[in-house]
């Protein structure tokens, strides 16, 4: 179906003060082919007329992909104020940026990019003073700067590197081991590694996870049975051993980590996102067995540490808010557990080091962390650099001291050294940004949600900031599989504050914030609250006059695609611009795809039961669209290699988008070329598609932001 779309001169003069004159834009969407394909579900048919656009290795599929493409940079590169807004973007993040450091043999590691390299350098110096020098670049991987590292893993006494690489953002790796003292590869290779660590066992080899080649596409096929191996240096990948998995009860995630004493194997074995099975192995004993330590998959643990003939166990077992057990590795059943830092009212997140343990924990999205010693004693609260996020308190067990990063909206990520028996902080690396933030601020607010939960968000501007209902706001989110939305800076949010701009997160329900029962409350037949949540959201900043439905612009990626998605579908006059990334839109068949199935426990399936199968149809953005209403100015973004959420979801929405829809605004769709979900995507991709995205959300507002 062509349409054609007019944006005059005429039509802007009756657009709202503060805007200007927009070019002639005629925009004809490509004819996308629409067929009879039906699918029948609890006695109900269900037409899929894109199901086509599944296949990802079918021309039809990449002819598509090219004209959506053209048509959208056209349109694009017809805003005036689009360079300019990419040059400032460039400007604004070239500046150093170095992680926190992590010793290894002699070495100290750490990572650094300096200012515009598409992937970051990994750096190491002798001590904490040596000369530094590169020791792994991997820019050098590809030469478009696609190709990024994927999961690294150093023996414990730092002689031995083995590192994945991720080609054009794709989930499959390849592991590779280098020799540190000469920084010469091994002959080892292990090809098509998945949702994998690298665990070292001594230097004798290393643990990797993997999926039996899928079937079909190996970006999009199903992937059910996660297998755990052992690689053993010097030898060929055909010879590796299989550890755990089972073709006749698959898991469709499974990892394992060996205790920082080289002790203890710990595999965890999952069917979902949420929860797992927990199983355990004495590696000083050559005849132990694997055995269970915790049987099913209604809760979720890890192993956090171990002293001894003792285990430290991460836990949300009775605790929902999580806590810390303790137990011999003779006793290693739940009975058996002891508390030793017993549930609170705030969600726990611990880490260890130095001999002690640091149970970091949310109050109301901002962080608090305090140091316990190995027997569950509070030795002191951290004093904190401000009111944020803070991360990164892990070092070795004979470690003095450790790094720890602090951020906010308003505060770049700063580095501090951090004293383990003083509790004294010290500034480390401060980034050198083209920000001051005391230019800005970045409040706290609580809204009331539809059924009345009072739900936290934090929205962040230039101080003085009218509050005229006129300003353009950025309305961001997730809701979903327990993430905690914490305060952090975006060098890209920089430019959009700085043109006086609005940013906002709120902690919607199904999120981690306050723990599992906030969780729960955005999953299955409750997944409407995580909407309800959003929608709130937007109608307080409107309420409140910080902006209104003509300036406002929706975003989230992933779950947070979904969230748009689902939104705009039904609210599709509540905001001027949408924003669904690699988005999981088709809610019938998204556990179809890849390791989709292991969203149920937030989803559920339209296999699971009628009543599940009408609730998610009730919601799914591809069967919402309705055919004569006017959508607001939309920009879908996805990848050619996401194979994590494939991209026929975003797709397949947007075809349906464009056929259903009767206003004036533009409905695009922008496909990444070699890039995946999001992780290890270059620089100069980032920055391109962060232009794009403002450029396109100012303009479609009427706003011009270099006057």
């Amino acid at each position: 179906m062509n349409k054609k779309i007019i944006l005059s001169a005429a039509a802007c003069l009756t657009m709202t003060a503060g805007a200007y004159a927009q070019m002639d834009m005629k925009l004809s969407y490509p004819s996308t082919f629409k067929s009879d394909h039906v699918d029948e579900y609890w006695n109900e048919k269900v037409p899929d007329p894109y199901r086509w656009l599944e296949d990802d290795n079918a021309e039809e599929t990449k002819s598509w992909v090219k004209e959506q493409n053209k048509l959208t940079f056209d349109y694009l590169s017809k805003i005036s104020f689009r360079d300019q807004i990419r040059e400032q973007l460039q400007e604004v993040w070239n500046y150093e940026k170095v992680s926190a450091p992590t010793r290894y043999g002699e070495y100290t590691y750490f990572s650094k990019n300096d200012g515009l390299q598409n992937q970051s350098i990994l750096y190491r110096k002798k001590g904490e003073n040596g000369k530094e020098e590169v020791f792994l670049d991997p820019n050098k991987l590809s030469e478009d700067g696609s190709s990024s590292l994927g999961g690294a893993g150093f023996t414990k006494d730092g002689s031995l590197f083995a590192y994945a690489v991720s080609v054009a953002g794709s989930d499959w790796r390849d592991i590779y081991v280098m020799d540190t003292k000469t920084k010469e590869l091994k002959k080892d290779k292990i090809q098509d590694a998945k949702f994998t660590g690298i665990a070292w066992k001594g230097n004798e080899g290393f643990y990797y996870s993997t999926y039996e080649k899928p079937g079909g596409s190996k970006l999009s096929a199903l992937t059910n049975n996660h297998k755990l191996y052992y690689h053993k240096l010097g030898t060929d990948q055909s010879e590796d051993k299989l550890i755990f998995g089972d073709d006749n009860d698959p898991r469709r995630y499974v990892g394992a980590n060996v205790t920082e004493d080289q002790q203890y194997l710990i595999i965890s074995a999952a069917n979902s996102t949420t929860g797992n099975e927990l199983y355990f192995q004495n590696l000083k004993d050559p005849n132990s067995k694997i055995v269970p330590l915790v049987k099913g998959m209604e809760n979720t643990h890890y192993v956090i540490h171990s002293k001894d003939n003792s285990i430290f166990i991460f836990t949300n077992l009775n605790a929902p808010n999580n806590k810390i057990v303790k137990t011999d590795i003779s006793k290693l059943a739940p009975e058996n557990w002891t508390d030793l830092i017993p549930e609170t009212e705030n969600v726990l997140s611990p880490s260890t080091g130095g001999g002690k343990i640091f149970a970091s924990y949310l109050k109301d999205a901002i962080t608090e962390v305090k140091q316990f010693d190995l027997q569950g004693k509070e030795e002191r609260t951290i004093k904190l650099p401000g009111v944020g996020t803070a991360g990164g308190f892990s070092a070795k067990q004979n470690e003095d001291h450790l790094y720890y990063s602090f951020t906010s909206y308003i505060t770049p990520g700063t580095i501090y050294k951090y004293d383990i028996a003083s509790g004294n902080s010290e500034l480390y690396i401060k980034p050198d940004v083209k920000f001051n933030p005391d230019d800005y601020e970045s409040k706290q607010v609580f809204f009331t949600s539809k059924d009345g939960t009072r739900v936290p968000m934090i929205i962040t501007h230039k101080k003085g900031l009218e509050l005229n209902g006129k300003n353009p706001t950025m309305l961001y989110a997730y809701g979903g599989f327990g993430v905690s939305l914490t305060p952090s800076f975006s060098v890209a949010n920089t430019v959009w504050l700085d043109k006086g701009g609005i940013y906002a997160v709120p902690n919607l329900r199904g999120g981690g914030e306050y723990g599992d029962k906030w969780h729960k409350a955005g999953t299955k037949l409750q997944k409407q609250n995580v909407f309800d949540d959003f929608i709130a959201a937007a109608e307080y900043l409107i309420s409140q006059n910080y902006t209104s439905s003509d300036y406002l612009a929706i975003s989230g990626g992933s779950n947070g695609g979904l969230l748009v998605g689902a939104t705009m579908t039904q609210r599709p006059e509540l905001a001027k611009v949408a924003f669904p990334a690699v988005g999981v839109m088709d809610m019938l068949r998204y556990h179809q795809f890849t390791a989709g199935a292991g969203w149920a426990y937030d989803y559920g399936t339209a296999d699971d039961s009628e009543e599940m199968y009408r609730y998610l149809k009730k919601y799914s953005p591809v069967h919402n669209l309705t055919p004569g209403v006017a959508y607001p100015a939309t920009m879908v973004t996805t990848a050619d290699h996401d194979d994590r959420v494939v991209p026929a979801h975003s797709f397949k929405f947007a075809s349906h988008l464009q056929d259903a829809h009767a206003g004036d605004q533009p409905v695009l769709i922008r496909i990444e070329t070699n890039a995946g979900h999001g992780a290890g995507k270059p620089t100069s991709k980032i920055i391109d598609e962060v232009a794009d995205k403002f450029s396109f959300a100012w303009y479609n507002m009427g706003v011009d932001p270099t006057k």
